[in-house]
């Protein structure tokens, strides 16, 4: 299938590795400019390299801490439009409500509530004056189902969630899309983060941490990145041009409720 997103811009947030990456992968392969996001310029260069060398469509690098002003204006300055916006960052701390301290409430904040909000509003104009645009927020199974050792993510991410819920039926007649996925242990660095953070909390090895996490997919295994970006790159699509105010879970059939 054609997405029709050829030629046209995306700034993808946090895409050195992990889901970032994959969302910036699957983009590319659709010939879609990308502008690659980190804080770690030879990491960044690195991957720029390996990207640009399966396609031709343009790849910049940004250097940057996007929970900073200086850090976000630096990166939507990059790009000659920006067509398409992927947010995402690192995982707040994980951890039950005794165990975080108020700096890491804040932090989580930064990451996953002010700064996403901050870039969408600042890309809204432009795509309004284009009449096209597709944001995707890269967020977490635990905006609709919180973990007690997840408060930081949950409470920031839903937060987030309801803002951009609110927006996108706002600027939907102007052909711009804000769609949310919700993964939950797709294989990446992050689950190698929480598979080591298992071990440590329940005393158990790095193999049976690891299947304790494919255990608690309905799939019985973890999610793989590209079946991630792969549903990125269609929410980007002229295809789901119908489709905003969506919360996409990625979960191996695992969300219980309806709704």
């Amino acid at each position: 299938m054609d997405l029709g997103i050829a030629g046209r811009w995306a700034v993808v947030c946090a895409s050195s590795q992990g889901l970032g990456l994959a969302c910036a992968q699957a983009l590319h392969a659709e010939g879609v400019n990308i502008v690659l996001n980190g804080r770690t310029a030879d990491k960044l260069a690195g991957v720029a390299a390996s990207l640009s060398a399966t396609g031709p469509a343009e790849v910049l690098t940004v250097a940057a801490d996007i929970t900073t002003v200086d850090g976000r204006a630096a990166l939507l300055d990059s790009a000659p439009t920006v067509d398409m916006l992927v947010t995402n960052n690192v995982g707040p701390k994980p951890g039950r409500i005794d165990e975080l301290a108020e700096e890491d409430l804040e932090r989580a904040l930064d990451l996953h509530f002010r700064s996403p909000i901050a870039l969408v509003k600042a890309v809204l104009p432009g795509m309004i004056q284009r009449q096209f645009g597709r944001i995707v927020n890269i967020t977490s199974a635990m905006v609709k189902r919180p973990s007690g050792t997840m408060i930081a993510s949950a409470g920031a991410r839903a937060g987030q969630s309801a803002v951009m819920k609110a927006i996108s039926v706002d600027v939907a007649r102007h052909n711009v899309t804000i769609n949310n996925l919700l993964p939950e242990r797709i294989d990446s660095p992050r689950q190698e983060y929480m598979a080591h953070q298992a071990m440590d909390r329940h005393g158990i090895t790095y193999d049976e941490a690891r299947q304790q996490q494919s255990n608690s997919i309905a799939a019985k295994r973890l999610g793989l990145t590209s079946e991630f970006g792969a549903a990125c790159a269609y929410l980007c699509s002229v295809q789901a041009s119908f489709i905003s105010g969506v919360h996409l879970h990625l979960d191996g059939g695992s969300y219980p409720g309806l709704i």
